[in-house]
């Protein structure tokens, strides 16, 4: 059997009793940091005498047969990450798919989620919502990203690194625009746990203003529909932010209409009438 195992995303006593069971009893544990692991085990006390064997993104490919044959001689493999759920922006989804086709059964010990965990805490809607991982590490891929998103109804929840943080919400706020609500949660359920909400322009602020560490995820409020209702003045400074961020008039024009579903004549039009000095 392949067990996939959530582990406390900060606090170890969100350790579910069963999930102790399960690494006491365990045989063989792939684990995506053997030295957290045991560090882990060592705070909640437990002992086992499993194998454990590293299984972390570098190396997912190598372990990859390794596993599979050891579930294909009927032994259980344990699969743990450093926090949180396996496969989910960590290793394991493939080790899953290969069960899968294995006809391996296969095992969810449910735990905590950053995910859901930063959700709750946002305050945004639950309703409907989308994961969308970690956001790009290289600017042009970033600022595409968002571009996408940007009129996604449903909450938005993306991880980012403390030490892009400022340039992501920078990005961010050129796609979604400066007034979009935003959440912060940083070091969930640890004794440093923040949660920071406002607009995009508030934090960008706070973040520029102290060390940002630890672990990050972001909250963004889903597109409202009927927003598009924009006065000529507030098409022409959206118009503007695109600029600054470096995108030509032209395609400045095209991001802001096809955001706010306004027509590019309309906000063509208004940037015109902007230029000439008329009244807008």
């Amino acid at each position: 059997m392949l067990i996939l195992a959530c582990l406390p995303i900060g606090d170890v006593r969100d350790a579910s009793a069963h999930l102790i069971e399960q690494i006491k009893c365990a045989k063989y544990i792939a684990a995506e940091d053997s030295r957290k692991f045991a560090r882990f085990c060592q705070d909640l006390q437990i002992q086992h005498n499993a194998k454990v064997i590293s299984f972390f993104e570098g190396n997912e490919g190598e372990r990859l047969d390794e596993l599979t044959r050891l579930l294909v001689s009927n032994k259980d493999v344990l699969v743990v990450t450093d926090a949180g759920a396996p496969a989910v922006s960590d290793p394991g989804y493939r080790l899953v798919r290969a069960a899968v086709e294995s006809n391996i059964k296969i095992k969810v010990l449910p735990g905590p989620s950053a995910v859901i965990t930063a959700l709750l805490l946002s305050g945004f809607s639950t309703d409907r919502f989308c994961f969308e991982g970690f956001a790009p590490r290289t600017q042009g891929a970033r600022q595409r990203w968002f571009k996408d998103l940007a009129t996604e109804e449903r909450t938005i929840i993306f991880f980012e690194a403390p030490h892009r943080i400022v340039e992501s919400l920078e990005d961010a706020a050129a796609a979604f625009g400066v007034e979009r609500s935003v959440a912060i949660c940083r070091e969930m359920s640890k004794h440093y746990e923040e949660v920071v909400r406002g607009t995009f322009s508030d934090l960008i602020t706070w973040a520029k203003s102290k060390d940002v560490l630890g672990e990050i995820t972001v909250v963004v409020e889903g597109y409202a529909l009927g927003t598009n209702n924009l006065s000529q003045d507030e098409l022409v400074r959206l118009v503007i932010e695109q600029e600054s961020a470096g995108e030509s008039r032209k395609e400045a024009i095209a991001q802001v209409a096809k955001a706010n579903k306004v027509a590019k004549r309309v906000v063509f039009d208004a940037m015109v009438a902007h230029k000439s000095g008329d009244k807008i």
